[in-house]
């Protein structure tokens, strides 16, 4: 099988192309970056994305826009495929999009619309939020000698769980929106915290706190999470522990 994945020099395209490959499919990488095994292609501009797209089975979209422009990202994705015969696209959204009014979210929303609409096969997996992103939330603050948090949860995932999910769908049939895909615990924002400041080799006292707004409460509602779907194996703690042997996170004398 002939698949696309395009941000696939990213956080989580990456991991998706070594799953493809090492299930023996024929996998090309989209990137705006030259690179070796890279097919150039700018979805800002459409700039080579005919190319990358002609003669694919599965489109594997993973790059994404923080500034509001994901769906003009999805729109040249799809223009070029319906030239290129119509190939299964695999989106990958976020839980809650259509709970959280939050402007990413809502742009994640309006492309899964827009894919549905689209008239070509597709399948759309919302994950929770990854685990690098939870842990740069509170990293930075981890300095503070008191570590105030919002009293909400989150159900971090592993990229590499999710990197497997979407893998499979690609090699799968077109299925639409498919179950949410959700990181195997949810944890207070305060353990959380307290995991990545032990994790850095500093001690804080935590104190969670109410945040006001429409958004986060949502977030306090659980808009955000997927309780019925525990679907990693890779834990929160786990990761972090990963980080610190690769010599991410600093460690300090207690």
């Amino acid at each position: 099988m002939r698949i696309l994945v395009t941000g696939g020099t990213g956080q989580l395209g990456r991991p998706v192309v070594e799953r493809l490959r090492a299930a023996g499919e024929d996998v090309r990488v989209l990137s705006r970056k030259a690179g070796p095994d890279v097919v150039p292609g700018d979805l800002r501009t459409g700039r080579g994305i005919d190319s990358a797209v002609a003669g694919v089975d599965v489109v594997v979209h993973c790059a994404t826009d923080f500034f509001g422009r994901e769906t003009d990202f999805a729109r040249t994705l799809v223009e070029a495929a319906r030239w290129a015969g119509g190939p299964h696209l695999v989106y990958v959204s976020i839980v809650g999009v259509d709970r959280v009014p939050l402007g990413y979210y809502r742009s994640k929303l309006e492309t899964e619309e827009f894919l549905a609409a689209s008239g070509l096969p597709y399948t759309i997996q919302r994950a929770t939020q990854f685990h690098a992103l939870v842990r740069t939330l509170f990293a930075g603050a981890s300095r503070l000698p008191v570590l105030p948090v919002p009293r909400l949860s989150f159900q971090p995932v592993d990229v590499r769980d999710v990197a497997g999910r979407l893998a499979d769908l690609a090699l799968g049939d077109p299925a639409g929106r498919v179950a949410d895909f959700g990181g195997p615990e949810i944890l207070a924002a305060a353990e959380l915290a307290q995991a990545v400041a032990e994790a850095s080799g500093r001690r804080r006292k935590i104190v969670s706190v109410r945040v006001p707004g429409e958004t986060f409460r949502a977030y306090a509602g659980g808009g955000h999470l997927a309780p019925e779907h525990l679907d990693g194996e890779i834990t929160f703690r786990q990761y972090l522990a990963e980080q610190a042997d690769a010599g991410v996170l600093r460690y300090r004398k207690r």
